[in-house]
C-alpha cells in the first residue's frame, strides 16, 4: 500500500536532513574573506576560527596589502583580543580585483569590503556572483536593491528565497548571488519588535535614539580625538538606514522582489557615543492594537526562538533576547559578549506617557551587527540550501 503524500514528504525531510547534517559535520565549505585586513574582516577571521561548517581559505584586500603575508599586511593594525589564527596568519593576501587567483574549492564569499564609491563595491559584489559564487555582504550598497535579500535570521529567513528572482534578473548562474546583512544600528532594536508582532501584538510606530560605538566608524573613529569626553549627535547616512532599512526586512517576499511593508513608521536620531563596543537604543512604541501588559511583554521577549535557534545554527545565540530586571542595564561592558555577542539584552521597560513603553536594548555592533551577524546569514543559506560545497 503506498502511504499518503503528507507521509512520503515527511520521510522524505527526515532523510534530506539526516544526510544533509551528517555532511555538513564532514565536510566544511571554504569560504574567502574580501576586506579580510579592516576591523570587520578581522572579526570575520576571528568567528570562523574552528568554524564547524566554513574553513577560511583565502583572504583578500585592497591592491597595497596583495602579495603580503596576512600577518605582514595587518602588521601592527590586529585589533582583535586574540591572536592571529596560526592558520591565517601565513596566507598570501589576494587582490580582491584577481579572479584568476581565488583558490579553487571555494564556495563562499564574506564581503567586508566597502569602497568609497558604493557603485564600485555594489559592481564588485555581483561581479563575484557572476562568477558563480555567493557573497555575503556588510556593506550598504546592495541594500536597497528588491531582488536582493537583506535578512535578519529571526526575523525574515523567508527573503532568502528572492535569490532564483535575483538570478533570473542579473543572469547570474545556480551558486551565484548577493545577500546582505543590514545596519547594525537595527540590530539592537528590531527582534524585540518582531517577537512581539509574532506574539500578536505588531507595533505601528517607533521613536528610537541610538547611542552608537565607536568601532562602528572603524579604527579612525576610535582613535579620534573629538570623540574624547565627547557626544557627536549625528552620524552620517545612518538616522536614514535605521528608518529605512527595516520597512524592507518586515516586508513581502512577491513574485518580483521584496516589497517594503507600510505597517510601521520608524523616527530615529543616531550619536556617535565615547565607548568602543557595543550600540545602545532608547526605543518608544505604540502597538497598532491592543497593547499587552510589561509582564507579558518581558515573558515574549524572554520565550522569543526563531529558526536559527531551532536549527541550532553555530553562530545562533540560545536565547536571542536577554531581559534584566536591573535598572542599570543593559551596559555595553558588561551585556555586550552575551550568548558569544549575538543576543539583544534589553531593560527598563515602562509604561510611557506618549507612547505605550519605552524600554533600553543592546547588541554589540561588531558582532551581532557586522561579521557575527554575517556568519549567521550564511549558516541560514546553508540550512536553505543556497549555499553547498561540492
Amino acid at each position: 500500500m503506498v502511504p499518503e503524500q503528507p507521509l512520503l514528504q515527511q520521510v522524505c525531510y527526515v532523510i534530506y536532513n539526516y544526510v544533509w547534517k551528517t555532511d555538513r559535520m564532514t565536510k566544511k565549505i571554504k569560504v574567502s574573506v574580501l576586506g579580510a585586513t579592516g576591523m570587520v574582516g578581522q572579526n570575520y577571521i576571528r568567528l570562523l576560527t574552528n568554524h564547524p561548517w566554513f574553513d577560511v581559505a583565502d583572504v583578500a584586500a585592497s591592491p597595497r596589502s596583495a602579495g603580503k603575508q596576512y600577518h605582514d599586511a595587518v602588521d601592527d593594525n590586529w585589533l582583535m583580543s586574540d591572536k592571529i589564527p596560526s592558520a591565517i596568519e601565513n596566507l598570501v593576501v589576494r587582490d580582491v580585483r584577481d579572479f584568476d587567483e581565488i583558490p579553487s574549492g571555494i564556495h563562499c564569499i564574506f564581503s567586508a569590503m566597502d569602497l568609497p564609491n558604493k557603485t564600485d563595491t555594489s559592481d564588485l559584489e555581483f561581479e563575484y556572483a557572476g562568477k558563480g559564487y555567493p557573497v555575503v555582504s556588510n556593506s550598504s550598497a546592495n541594500r536597497s536593491a528588491d531582488d536582493v535579500p537583506m535578512i535578519i535570521p529571526e526575523i525574515n529567513p523567508n527573503h532568502a528565497d528572492v535569490i532564483p528572482i535575483q538570478q533570473a534578473n542579473r543572469g547570474l548562474p545556480q551558486r551565484g548571488f548577493v545577500a546582505v546583512k543590514p545596519n547594525c544600528s537595527i540590530q539592537s532594536y528590531l527582534v524585540t519588535l518582531t517577537a512581539l508582532e509574532d506574539a500578536g501584538f505588531p507595533v505601528d510606530q517607533v521613536q528610537v535614539t541610538t547611542l552608537q560605538a565607536l568601532s562602528g566608524g572603524g579604527q579612525e573613529m576610535i582613535t579620534a580625538e573629538e570623540m574624547k569626553e565627547n557626544v557627536i549627535p549625528f552620524i552620517p547616512g545612518e538616522e536614514e538606514k535605521t528608518e529605512k532599512e527595516p520597512l524592507k526586512i518586515l516586508g513581502q517576499l512577491t513574485g518580483s522582489g521584496i516589497q517594503n511593508t507600510y505597517g510601521i513608521r520608524i523616527s530615529a536620531t543616531c550619536t556617535r557615543v565615547p565607548v568602543i563596543d557595543g550600540h545602545t537604543a532608547v526605543v518608544n512604541i505604540h502597538f497598532e492594537n491592543k497593547k499587552p501588559s510589561l509582564n507579558m511583554i518581558k515573558s515574549i521577549w524572554e520565550n522569543f526562538k526563531a529558526v536559527p535557534q531551532l536549527e541550532q545554527f553555530p553562530m545562533a545565540p540560545e536565547r536571542p533576547i536577554l531581559y534584566f530586571e536591573e535598572e542599570n542595564r543593559p551596559q555595553p561592558i558588561l551585556d555586550r559578549d552575551m550568548e558569544k555577542g549575538m543576543a539583544v539584552s534589553v531593560g527598563r521597560l515602562k509604561d510611557d506617557k506618549f507612547f505605550d513603553v519605552r524600554y533600553v536594548a543592546l547588541s554589540h555592533n561588531t558582532v551581532r551587527g557586522a561579521a557575527g551577524g554575517g556568519i549567521l546569514l550564511a549558516e541560514l543559506l546553508v540550512h536553505k540550501g543556497y549555499i553547498y560545497g561540492k
